[in-house]
């Protein structure tokens, strides 16, 4: 075998050189770690952008769903509104029922919609259909939007419609306040509180006047005057005010709480004769007025009753 060790005297021999391919290993070692952190830098930079874009999508979706639900509310307190309004205008059952029933089929599709949203959303979110999922998401939320607004539009007109029957019921009702007012105050102005102004009236020949002296009875007695009957059942000297029962026709009219010289006045026959009576004097288990009834029955009628001849 050859030695390497140098001769004695001689000079040093140089290192032995590495082969070719250890240093190709090497390099292509290199190249390979390049390759893979540059793979993986490009694999966590594609997961972070999903991620924010999932992120993004999430939050647009809560928005939206509070827009929904903010517009489930506004239906369901134009709903309420409705209610109200029929309760004050008198609308018929059958269209309450029918703005009950509408109000209640728009919240179930408002919340089917936004459960279908949801369940999509779910079930679409990967890496590859995100965008289409925002697209299909933005087009289905802009049609319920649409459908809720003109499904509002139509319960905002209803109830326009009922706030102007209000209005008119109201000013019918003002008048029919008038007229009764004009009513009272006239026959305030034909009151007698007393013998000397019963006789004044019946000098006018208007109506006829029929005197009474009532005590409260032991066993509810009625004291016949003229075609009624009358029953004291309780006085208040002291506030000049009495409970009186009128026997009328076939029914029974109990008047409580009533002051002297209050004239009280109801109803009697087929033709709606008004009938008053005024209690001038309040005493203790006794009352002492009158009865004013119509002297020409076909002209006081307020409801005629047309017999045939």
């Amino acid at each position: 075998m050859f030695s390497l060790k140098p001769k004695e005297g001689g000079a040093t021999l140089p290192p032995p050189t590495p082969p070719a391919t250890t240093m190709l290993w090497r390099l292509g070692t290199v190249l390979c770690l390049i390759l893979i952190l540059g793979v993986g830098y490009s694999l966590y930079s594609t997961r972070a952008g999903l991620e924010q874009r999932i992120a993004g999508l999430e939050e647009q979706l809560a928005k939206q769903a509070g827009a929904l639900k903010a517009a489930r509310t506004q239906a369901t307190d134009m709903a309420a509104d409705l209610d109200v309004v029929r309760k004050r205008s008198g609308v018929t059952a059958q269209e309450l029922a029918s703005s009950r029933k509408f109000a209640e089929r728009l919240k179930a599709e408002q919340e089917k919609a936004r459960e279908q949203l949801a369940t999509e959303l779910a079930s679409k979110a990967s890496s590859t259909d995100v965008a289409a999922v925002r697209q299909e998401t933005s087009t289905k939320l802009a049609e319920a939007q649409q459908s809720s607004e003109a499904k509002i539009g139509t319960v905002s007109g209803e109830v326009k419609t009922v706030a102007a029957n209000l209005d008119v019921t109201r000013a019918d009702l003002a008048a029919s306040r008038r007229e009764i007012t004009d009513v009272r105050t006239t026959l305030s102005q034909q009151i007698a509180r007393n013998s000397s102004e019963l006789g004044e009236l019946r000098k006018k020949g208007e109506r006829d006047f029929y005197e009474f002296d009532i005590k409260k009875p032991k066993k509810n007695e009625m004291a016949r005057v003229a075609d009624i009957q009358l029953q004291l059942k309780k006085t208040d000297p002291k506030k000049a005010k009495y409970d009186l029962l009128i026997q009328v026709d076939d029914s029974r009219l109990e008047k409580k709480e009533r002051t002297a010289n209050e004239p009280v006045q109801f109803l009697v026959g087929r033709d709606k004769l008004r009938y008053e009576v005024v209690v001038n004097y309040v005493d203790k288990d006794r009352i002492r007025g009158y009865l004013s009834t119509p002297k020409d029955k076909v002209l006081a009628a307020e409801r005629p009753t047309f017999r045939p001849e």
